[in-house]
């Protein structure tokens, strides 16, 4: 892998179509999943601690992406057989099945070309998430280093808000649903006249023009 370049794709790229070797067999992401949200994201190492309680966790939460059309997939640069034992450790040990797919990346290239490598790590993934729409156009990206175990809540709290936006044309406050100022409202899209502007609070609540809110 020394020889590859750590490539970084950007918010609104479209998801370059891949032919991974997954503990579910052979697939072709994103193609195989058109219509569906993906959250693919990506671990260390298998059996290290912090990789199980995240993995515990997102299948924990399985049942709530499905209801929002959203397939998990995880990914390291571990061999298959690793995953699989890795798997059946879990369920095993914490009575808990594992029900997503796991890429096996031993050559690093999907973690190369998606920008999980950890600089400074030797060939170790980050603890990255990728939330990618329906049409395979990447839409949220985040980064935890490896000592830091994600919160499986925001993630599933940001897929909601991104789908409320996609379906709204809205923006979303901080913390929503449960924003101080405006608690599970959202923010309406700024004014794009003068005219527009002073209608603005005429028909909608806010704290001025710019800053109008409703329920949805």
């Amino acid at each position: 892998m020394e020889n590859q370049v750590n490539s970084f794709p950007l918010i609104g790229d479209k998801m370059p179509e891949m032919q991974v070797q997954t503990t579910h067999g052979m697939q072709n992401i994103p193609g195989d999943y058109k219509g569906k949200w993906i959250v693919l994201f990506s671990h260390p190492a298998d059996f290290t601690p912090v990789c199980t309680t995240e993995f515990v966790s997102f299948a924990k939460r399985n049942d709530e992406f499905k209801a929002l059309n959203a397939e998990l997939i995880g990914l390291s640069v571990d061999q298959v057989f690793s995953h699989i034992k890795w798997v059946e450790w879990i369920k095993e040990h914490l009575d808990v099945e594992i029900p997503f797919p796991v890429i096996a990346d031993p050559l690093g290239k999907v973690a190369m070309s998606m920008g999980m490598i950890h600089p400074g790590k030797g060939s170790d993934t980050t603890r990255a998430v990728f939330i990618i729409d329906t049409e395979g156009i990447i839409r949220i990206i985040l980064f935890y280093p490896q000592e830091i175990g994600r919160n499986i809540d925001e993630i599933l709290r940001s897929l909601k808000a991104l789908q409320v936006h996609v379906k709204h044309g809205v923006a979303l406050p901080a913390n929503w649903p449960n924003n101080e100022l405006i608690g599970a409202r959202v923010i309406i899209p700024p004014a794009k006249s003068e005219a527009d502007a002073k209608e603005r609070l005429k028909n909608n609540e806010g704290y001025d023009w710019w800053f109008v809110h409703k329920e949805i």
